[in-house]
């Protein structure tokens, strides 16, 4: 016989926990499921459940996410102009809708929320991580043209979002080709967008520093799916749950940007937030070559590693830091509303005090 490791043995258990929760909500949903009768279904008790998940919510994300994560890639053509590129899009989210009736089981596919979220910081949390959904969509857009596409972004999000809503309350309903042919033609709207947020003149400027960076390694790029590259130059950004709008900040700067998403309840925020992400790059992926992204990185941090090496102490919900790193050493470093901006400023300076100074 051969005999587990614990490590192995608490996959093994972790594995059929899942496999058992996926079970119960495909037949009862996820207001009628039961932590007992996963449990039964699992053959474990009810504490080895409990040891794993903290509750029926986490252990539904959880299956959401497993189920989001199942979407296999696709090679890409790149899209010629943004029209193709939002037509391909919605078509790749459209696909991962259930051709018939919603069924329990038929809401697991279409990632349902409904009755899940019940609580104001949930929301408030979910509306972040659209706001950061927006930002790696807009990214592969301005790829193809120049000039910022988050508002046009956002709208597609918007009417996809709303049509996976409208399959569940009304299945059916809707064409998808109509749907495809509508998000084509966003790119006609004139949205003049541009990115000048007021808060940004008033940001504390970055402070100067010369500390040794130790990186962490072993973290996932969500993006890319490879290790993430924490020791090259460029800056780190991290930031709570409940503050990913302020990605941009950092992105805007022009250089090589690490996100790094940070949370006090991993199980149930940090799950929350890795659904959407793994949802939304599993359609990314079937339209955009990697490459489109090659100036940004995004790390689900649980653990905190990176905030930890970062000395930030106590990282949750509301964190925003960022530093900038140059051959291995932190040469500046911000916290506080519009840290990544702050930080990204401070470099510029830095570099064109350097160019005044040299004959």
């Amino acid at each position: 016989m051969v005999r587990l490791t614990r490590a192995q043995q608490q996959e093994r258990t972790r594995a059929a926990v899942l496999a058992a929760a996926k079970a119960e909500f495909t037949e009862h949903g996820y207001a009628l499921a039961k932590v007992d009768r996963i449990a039964e279904r699992a053959e474990l008790t009810r504490g080895a459940v409990y040891s794993n998940f903290p509750g029926k919510r986490a252990l539904y994300l959880a299956v959401l996410i497993e189920v989001a994560g199942g979407v296999a890639s696709e090679p890409v053509t790149p899209p010629e102009s943004v029209h193709d590129a939002l037509e391909n899009f919605a078509r790749a989210w459209l696909e991962r809708l259930p051709l018939g009736g919603t069924a329990w089981g038929g809401r697991l596919q279409l990632r349902s929320l409904d009755g899940v979220l019940d609580d104001e910081h949930a929301r408030e949390v979910l509306a972040q991580a659209a706001r950061l959904e927006a930002l790696l969509l807009a990214i592969a857009l301005e790829a193809g043209e120049p000039g910022r596409r988050v508002r046009l972004a956002e709208l597609a999000l918007i009417l996809l979002d709303g049509a996976t809503h409208r399959a569940e309350t009304a299945p059916g309903f809707g064409d998808p080709f109509d749907l495809t042919h509508a998000c084509r033609h966003l790119a006609d709207i004139e949205l003049k967008d541009s990115w000048a947020p007021p808060h940004l003149p008033f940001v504390t400027p970055a402070k100067p520093y010369a500390d040794t960076w130790d990186a962490p390694g072993g973290l996932v790029d969500q993006i890319s799916g490879k290790e993430a590259d924490l020791a090259s130059d460029g800056l780190i950004t991290v930031l709570g749950a409940g503050r990913l709008g302020a990605a941009e900040e950092a992105v805007r700067s022009g250089e090589p940007v690490t996100i790094v998403v940070v949370t006090g309840d991993p199980a149930e925020t940090g799950s929350l937030v890795r659904l959407r992400v793994v949802d939304l790059l599993g359609c990314l992926r079937r339209v955009f070559a990697p490459e489109v992204w090659h100036q940004v990185q995004l790390v689900l941090d649980d653990d905190a590693l990176v905030a930890s090496a970062l000395g930030l102490t106590d990282p949750g919900d509301e964190t925003e830091a960022a530093v900038r790193v140059e051959d291995g050493v932190i040469v500046a470093r911000s916290s506080g509303r519009g840290a990544g901006h702050a930080v990204s400023v401070a470099q510029k300076t830095t570099q064109k005090t350097t160019r005044k100074a040299t004959p």
